[in-house]
């Protein structure tokens, strides 16, 4: 019987993205093959679920929107399963993913979000939004290059986080030499939010 490595799942708002604001239940899978040196998050795997007990965990917050993220989702076995059971119960599902890996399952999720990483090989070519971190002011000749490589219909730039420092000033560098770009902030951050 499969079982899903997990992080976390909670209930709060989208803090990032085209879908700030939205109440969702984020579900966090353990587990990541890019190790980026901003990243904040403790993907260490903390428990386990059958999809069963995975699925009465996110119908308990009684919300009908659900983001897979990590981690990275596109690596956990089992997501199909998970993806037909919740869209069968009505649910909205956003998936946030570095894009390395395309497992196909993404063809049936809501909302993709992908935020692609310097130095590593992007295999998904279209998605709904494109978030990159602007860890420093090269960050505008890697998002100039994304735009051939990933069609989207939003592209946002962030700012890092530097051991609990927002990185302002670099990202609005950024998004000055860029076209078509807009900044996307990681509001529950800075509200104090989960």
């Amino acid at each position: 019987m499969n079982k899903y490595p997990l992080v976390e799942i909670f209930k709060s708002l989208q803090g990032e993205g085209r879908n700030m604001g939205r109440p969702v239940v984020f579900v966090r899978f353990a587990g990541c093959n890019l190790k980026c040196p901003w990243c904040d998050t403790d993907v260490s795997p903390r428990f386990e679920s059958t999809l069963e007990e995975l699925l009465l965990e996110i119908r308990s917050f009684n919300l009908k929107s659900v983001i897979f993220t990590g981690g990275e989702p596109s690596l956990v076995k089992g997501i199909p399963e998970l993806v037909e059971a919740l869209k069968e119960d009505g649910f909205w599902i956003g998936v946030e993913t570095n894009g390395t890996v395309d497992p196909g399952w993404f063809a049936f999720v809501d909302y993709l979000a992908v935020s692609p990483k310097r130095g590593a090989n992007l295999a998904v070519d279209r998605a709904d939004e494109v978030r990159v971190v602007a860890e420093d002011e090269k960050t505008y000749e890697f998002c100039e290059k994304l735009r051939e490589k990933i069609s989207a219909t939003d592209y946002y730039v962030s700012p890092c986080d530097h051991d609990g420092q927002i990185d302002f000033a670099t990202a609005k560098s950024v998004l000055s030499k860029l076209q078509g770009w807009s900044l996307s902030v990681q509001l529950h951050k800075i509200l104090g939010f989960r």
